[in-house]
């Protein structure tokens, strides 16, 4: 009988909360660096870097979630991730590692209370000591 096969996560932390998002979505993980603003564009888009010759979008993943903005520090890193045909690098606090959560230890994410970014949540992924927030890239992105 073959056992579920576990799922690989990229690991990254938003305050002192763990999220992560399944790692075929993220091309690489890079070091934050200047962007150009784009105008009129929603506040969570904090514009465009160059990446390697490709002109890419970067989102304050704090923002998008409702979190309190942070300054830039020196573990800022860009997470580019891909979903179909749409590049974006997600801004986060630090990115930690790599981790495979068996499904078995992956719960929904709870029903109650009216939390306006649980619409982003794939689910609950258990690790040892540690809970870390599976996020849907598709709706992050509003792909939908």
């Amino acid at each position: 009988m073959a056992t579920e096969i576990e799922n690989k996560y990229v690991i990254f932390k938003l305050d002192n909360e763990y999220y992560g998002l399944n790692i075929d979505n993220v091309q690489s993980i890079e070091k934050f660096q200047n962007y150009t603003r784009v105008p009129n564009a929603p506040d969570y888009i904090k514009g465009v870097v160059n990446l390697r010759g490709e002109v890419v979008p970067i989102m304050d993943l704090r923002i998008k979630l409702g979190l309190k903005p942070k300054n830039i520090d020196h573990n800022t890193r860009i997470v580019i991730v891909s979903y179909e045909e749409i590049v974006v690098g997600l801004i986060v606090d630090t990115s930690s590692e790599v981790l495979e959560i068996n499904k078995d230890n992956i719960d929904k994410p709870p029903a109650t209370g009216n939390n306006e970014f649980k619409e982003y949540i794939n689910g609950i992924g258990k690790d040892k000591e540690r809970l870390v927030i599976l996020l849907d890239l598709e709706r992050l992105l509003d792909l939908e």
